[in-house]
């Protein structure tokens, strides 16, 4: 008999300790193996729950039974996670997380510990919830050259955005709404300002990729700035404004990972994942192109996808070659936004169309638009950020203000 242990017992640890508890005879069928919930950890008591009697305060006990094979780690943040999984792989024990932070910060390492101790460290979770995007990567599209990836990463925001779009609401009354209704965070600030989904970016580029990529490496930018305003002229012009994380592979053969808001046109798929849902475009020489799409959060569903791994993980005898990548030592395979074009959607102050030509060349047809107060939107050329910048200087000197620029999203 296979013990499992959980690490944490939040929201997705409950969840896992839950499901697996109505599902146990189902899920020892599926995997062919007698399976034993034996350990919880968590500083917390619960003794009102029917698992009270598994809780430990401290790892020692996980580490020191030999019939503990599998390990879920849902305590979140890099300490002492990092400490307790790195413990738990040199102790020859499977791990599956749903922490995206860790994953991003400490991922390289974690995976060399479980491929030198020859078990597996496994993160389904950490990326879009319930949405299997990893196992996908590395086992059936893994025979594709990834050019591309681009999605949804974030259901907070995504509600907050769809709130905007659908039912007029300023960015401050949809985030409280958010907050309500339990998708926001007292302090919202990992999902409005892209963090959470910046972490999430860093994990589907190492994977697809090779290279692990630190979050501080990418150019991250939340919504707090997007207006009603821009929403509301966006959709006018045929694109929902949405928070796109994306990297890409460059010609020079650089990747170009990303979090901001985007203008996606409303005949991409990526324009209609509305909600709290999420979805990842991929792109591959195989595949062209493929969408992956659900509850991008919550406890039940980040909960299947923990569980999906633990029940894989005691099947095996051995490390997955495929889930990995390295420590490459630098960034030298990350280019900066300096490389990054596209088209933009573009507001200013009141300006002649003639003279929005000469500083943005050709228009996108169709694009030029002008609101009551003399307000004029375009969908610009392709442009890189010094394109942006000098345009803003240019239309400076002539008397108009760039009020606010958007790319649009070519996935």
């Amino acid at each position: 008999m296979d013990k499992l242990a959980v690490l944490g017992c939040g929201v997705v640890g409950s969840g896992v300790v839950e499901l697996f508890a109505k599902n146990q005879a189902l899920i020892e069928k599926r995997c062919g193996k007698k399976l034993q919930m034996a350990y919880i950890l968590d500083l917390r008591d619960f003794p009102d729950r029917p698992y009270a009697d598994l809780l430990v305060k401290n790892i020692d006990p996980i580490l020191a039974d030999p019939d503990v094979t599998v390990v879920a780690e849902c305590m979140g943040g890099v300490e002492p996670a990092f400490t307790f999984v790195k413990a738990c792989l040199e102790a020859g024990k499977s791990v599956s997380t749903s922490n995206k932070e860790l994953v991003a910060e400490k991922g390289d390492i974690l995976l060399q510990t479980a491929k030198a101790h020859n078990v597996n460290f496994f993160f389904e979770a950490s990326v879009g919830g319930a949405i299997p995007i990893i196992r996908p990567l590395h086992k059936c599209l893994a025979a594709n050259d990834f050019s591309a990836i681009a999605g949804i990463l974030n259901g907070t925001t995504n509600f907050i955005l769809n709130q905007m779009i659908k039912e007029n609401m300023d960015f401050s009354t949809a985030l409280a709404l958010a907050q309500e209704k339990g998708y926001a965070e007292k302090d919202p600030t990992a999902d409005v300002d892209g963090h959470d989904a910046c972490r999430k970016i860093c994990i589907l580029s190492s994977l697809a990729f090779g290279k692990h990529v630190y979050p501080d490496r990418v150019h991250t930018k939340g919504i707090r700035e997007v207006t009603l305003r821009d929403v509301e002229l966006c959709s006018r012009l045929g694109y929902a404004i949405k928070l796109i994380a994306r990297v890409q592979r460059l010609d020079n053969g650089k990747i170009l990972p990303t979090v901001m808001p985007m203008a996606v046109e409303e005949d991409d798929l990526l324009s209609h994942v509305n909600g709290v849902y999420n979805a990842v475009m991929v792109r591959g020489d195989g595949i062209s192109k493929a969408m992956f799409y659900g509850r991008g959060a919550g406890k039940f569903p980040t909960a299947s996808a923990v569980l999906g791994d633990m029940i894989e993980q005691v099947q095996l005898d051995h490390t997955i070659p495929s889930l990995t990548w390295e420590n490459a030592g630098n960034s030298d395979f990350l280019e900066d936004l300096t490389a990054f074009t596209a088209e933009r959607y573009i507001r200013t102050t009141a300006a002649d169309e003639m003279l929005l030509k000469e500083v943005f060349g050709a228009l996108k047809e169709n694009s030029v638009y002008t609101e009551e107060d003399e307000t004029v939107c375009i969908v610009s050329r392709p442009m890189n950020e010094a394109d942006v910048e000098a345009a803003a200087k240019t239309l400076t000197q002539k008397g108009v203000t760039l009020l606010a620029q958007y790319p649009v999203l070519v996935d």
